[in-house]
């Protein structure tokens, strides 16, 4: 039987050496208001409420306050869903006329007065005030 041959003893290395830096990845750059059109175009395929239920039961209950000289009248949870559908409804319309007042004037940018205009277009049966 053949005898191993004695091998010589390994040499100490120095540190092991680090690893490579990763590598410089280009991060994927999108263009600006690329994230706010995404937003838009999912809220505009949902059909849920834009506003949390509990803040605007707390306003509606609050103005009611004022217009009842303190009397606390009881809210039914579908009567607040209902007004809080048609809250949305009347500003999302509004919003959207004062968007086009902003296009006529040759702007991307929704102005304050662009909703007065809108306001003042729709006449005095869309709004009191």
């Amino acid at each position: 039987m053949p005898r191993p041959k004695p091998t010589a003893p390994r040499r100490r290395r120095g540190p092991a050496p680090a690893p490579p830096p990763p590598s410089p990845r280009r991060t994927h750059r999108r263009r600006r208001g690329y994230r706010a059109l995404q937003e838009i175009r999912q809220l505009q395929k949902s059909t849920r409420l834009l506003l949390r239920p509990a803040p605007f039961a707390r306003l509606v209950r609050e103005i009611c306050l004022i217009f009842t000289r303190g009397v606390d009248y009881r809210w039914q949870r579908m009567a607040l869903v209902a007004l809080q559908e048609a809250a949305e409804a009347f500003l999302v319309r509004l919003l959207e006329d004062a968007y086009l007042c902003s296009l006529h004037a040759r702007r991307v940018t929704l102005f304050p007065k662009d909703l007065q205009l809108a306001r003042r277009l729709r006449g005095l049966e869309w709004w009191a005030g």
